[in-house]
């Protein structure tokens, strides 16, 4: 017992100790609950933090915009079920088009496209920034139309002279048509095997203004024309159709697929809706082809 109580029995300099260690302990306790240790407040700029958040907000817009499938030109004509729904059409909508078209019908403008899918204004605002027509719809050209002066009365189909058969003296006869052009309508007639097919041929004689054919062919006439081999525009390969003049083989290509789409073309006119055809030269290359 005696050994315990040694234990508890201090010295007047050890007590003052454990005064003092206990004084330290009650002085940090008050410090601790007394005393805000929390951080100065930082003086922020809210300007250039604005700045800041506007452009973290817009690169996320860009990526955002990036993730989206883009859109590329396309002709309306030609949207599949997947097209129409990556669009944003409905079932509906992308079926009155389907069925359009199946009438062998055309749209060609973005008037034509609400009218015929029934499309929301807001889904047309969107999408029709993206149509491609072709030029011929988009940019039309009028056709060149032959009109004789007047009191100069067409002559007959008899009284006119054989084209195939007419010299360069003969040729310069006509006003506007000199030696270099009579020499050049010759030289083109023997390139095309010694005569024309038709009259329409003269159109590719460089040189001779639309003002020029018609005198000329006011006095002159394709006659005795040699038969042509014509090729089936409805069963004619690629290799066969890139044998005709202003045909090659990108639009015989498409010429194809025109075909496969339409299940067959029912009139040679049709061509004009092919991509890329030369619809200036269609009169010519359709002396070259027929539908049997």
């Amino acid at each position: 017992m005696k050994h315990i109580k040694s234990h508890f029995t201090f010295t007047k300099q050890q007590r003052s100790g454990i005064f003092m260690l206990l004084l330290l302990i009650l002085i940090l306790q008050c410090i601790y609950f007394f005393v805000d240790f929390s951080s100065e407040e930082i003086d922020v700029n809210q300007n250039n933090l604005a700045i800041f958040q506007a452009e973290v907000d817009s690169l996320k817009l860009v990526r955002i915009d990036e993730r989206k499938p883009k859109i590329y030109p396309f002709n309306p004509n030609f949207i599949t079920d997947y097209k129409g729904y990556t669009l944003g059409m409905s079932t509906d909508e992308i079926d009155r088009l389907l069925t359009f078209r199946k009438q062998n019908k055309w749209i060609n403008s973005v008037k034509d496209f609400q009218n015929v899918t029934k499309v929301s204004d807001s889904l047309l605002e969107e999408i029709s920034p993206y149509f491609k027509f072709p030029d011929w719809v988009t940019n039309p050209k009028p056709k060149t139309q032959y009109a004789y002066s007047k009191g100069n009365t067409p002559k007959t189909f008899d009284q006119k002279q054989n084209l195939n058969t007419a010299t360069a003296e003969q040729l310069k006869k006509v006003n506007g048509i000199g030696e270099k052009l009579s020499e050049r309508i010759v030289a083109y007639r023997t390139k095309l095997g010694g005569n024309f097919i038709a009259d329409v041929q003269l159109q590719d004689v460089y040189g001779l203004s639309p003002e020029v054919i018609e005198r000329t062919l006011n006095e002159f006439t394709v006659k005795d024309a040699k038969p042509v081999k014509k090729l089936s525009l409805n069963t004619a390969t690629i290799e066969e159709l890139v044998t005709i003049q202003y045909i090659d083989y990108e639009i015989a290509h498409s010429i194809i697929e025109e075909r496969t789409l339409r299940e067959g073309f029912k009139s040679l006119d049709e061509l004009n809706k092919v991509k890329d055809f030369p619809v200036k030269k269609i009169e010519i290359i359709k002396l070259y082809l027929t539908l049997d």
